[in-house]
């Protein structure tokens, strides 16, 4: 890619393969000693009951990928659930002691209360911090779940200080509906210990299940899979407006790459102008969500542009005669852009400022680094790199901006490319070929590489942008 000899074509090739570009890295988590949170399966009565898998799955997956806390084995649980909080009682108080000089027959006394004790649940071997509990019932035609979260720290009695969350969510009676107060109440919970809850963003890949490459979206957790384009071509790059609203892509529709701008809900073409190169792509929203910056060929190939969401009042921000592509607006301060560019040999990761002053490399100029994404503070940023390796040998890094620090997020596990962080700052979306063979598929990630989770399996299916 830093070849400069048709340099059109070349990016062109780059596109096409959607798989050549370098892994990010992103800002360092301090993982620190993580309470640990009992969820017991909640049981639903009646109808509800039915769709008590799809719910316990949800929440159970939901608090656990938050990283915030250590969901406890339910191996290691009581065989009683308590439902609500009158299913909670106090241990019973020890047997009075004999008078001196008496003796009397030892009066048994238990040793557990089976579930319904706070200490069965503080106490070996389940030795959680919290306790989530609830039941679902249908009213009325509706879903509604009674969520409870306790801190067993503050017993062994019950107390209105024990009781953290107490809350009534309404969903359709139907596992959709189940699904949704799942992830309400996981929200909640995450809330309690200073996290964010995903539930609400979306993850748009490419994908090629369809027979083209197509864009798509889904849920954070893989769920509701939902093709966006239709063209039966080529259709790449999908990102997202801040607010959701609308996604930009690259697509070869009509030949040439072409950028082109869709609204969501409902999804249809919002037209946005490209100007006359044989390559329009790489888009992304400014964080206001009224411009777009992108790479065009347009008098020389190729630099990046800025233009308004229709594609009118394009002008260049970059002059030098090299490839820069895949610029993204700084999320927070919204006055810098990262990129890649060949300009110095090899594609590194570029910053500048909006209009173009001060360029600076972000990467060492070792091996080749692509992809950038900024961490939703503005402060890190989450990239591919081969880091000197063999080339094709691309890995996950994240760096810290300032200090230039960073830390390598996957090892050895076939192609990691395309970061993109959530909105929470600390997961990663990426697509890797860890599966074995050349096929993408699309994962996510603690921003230390830890609980790596598999979202797709259908086709092939990369480039993720997660966005709302």
């Amino acid at each position: 890619m830093n070849r400069m000899v048709s340099a059109a074509v070349i990016l062109t090739a780059f596109l096409l393969v959607l798989g050549a570009q370098p892994p990010n890295k992103i800002g360092i988590i301090t993982k620190g000693d993580r309470a640990v949170i009992a969820i017991p399966d909640l049981r639903g009565t009646g109808d509800a009951q039915k769709f008590m898998g799809a719910f316990n799955d949800t929440l159970r997956a939901d608090v656990a990928a938050s990283g915030m806390v250590k969901v406890a084995p339910k191996t290691m649980y009581p065989l009683f659930v308590p439902q609500q909080p009158s299913d909670i009682v106090v241990p019973p108080a020890p047997a009075p002691q004999p008078a001196r000089g008496r003796k009397s027959e030892a009066i048994p006394q238990p040793t557990n209360g089976g579930g319904r004790w706070m200490a069965d649940w503080s106490g070996p071997p389940v030795q959680a911090n919290y306790l989530a509990f609830g039941y679902t019932a249908p009213q009325n035609g509706v879903l509604v779940l009674y969520g409870w979260m306790y801190d067993l720290g503050q017993g062994p009695a019950p107390s209105s200080n024990a009781q953290v969350i107490g809350q009534r969510y309404l969903g359709s009676l139907d596992e959709a509906g189940a699904r949704k107060v799942a992830h309400e109440f996981a929200a909640d919970i995450i809330a309690r210990f200073g996290g964010e809850s995903l539930f609400g963003t979306h993850i748009y890949f490419t994908s090629d299940r369809s027979g083209h490459k197509e864009v798509w979206m889904m849920d954070p957790d893989g769920k509701n899979q939902k093709q966006i384009t239709h063209f039966n071509s080529i259709s790449v790059e999908g990102s997202p407006s801040p607010d959701g609203t609308k996604v930009a892509f690259t697509s070869f529709v009509h030949g040439n790459p072409g950028i082109f701008v869709f609204s969501v809900d409902p999804v249809r073409d919002l037209r946005f102008y490209n100007q006359g190169a044989s390559v329009n792509s790489s888009p992304s929203f400014t964080p206001d969500g009224k411009q777009i910056v992108y790479s065009s060929s347009a008098g020389r190939c190729c630099r990046i542009f800025i233009a308004n969401l229709d594609g009118t009042g394009f002008r260049p921000i970059t002059s030098l005669v090299s490839i820069d592509t895949e610029p993204k607006v700084n999320p927070k301060t919204g006055n810098e852009i990262l990129f890649t560019s060949g300009r110095s040999g090899p594609q590194q990761v570029y910053r500048m400022n909006m209009d173009g002053a001060d360029v600076e490399r972000l990467t060492d100029g070792t091996g080749d680094a692509g992809n950038p994404s900024w961490r939703p503070d503005g402060q890190g940023l989450a990239f591919a790199w081969t880091r000197g390796y063999a080339i094709g040998g691309w890995n996950i890094f994240v760096m810290d901006v300032a200090s230039r620090q960073y830390l390598q997020l996957t090892h050895a596990e076939g192609k990691n490319e395309h970061p993109s962080w959530a909105p929470d700052g600390r997961h990663l979306a990426f697509s890797s070929t860890r599966g074995g063979g050349s096929r993408y598929q699309v994962y996510t990630m603690l921003a230390d590489g830890t609980q790596v989770q598999a979202l797709t399996t259908q086709g092939s299916n990369e480039r993720p942008f997660w966005g709302k």
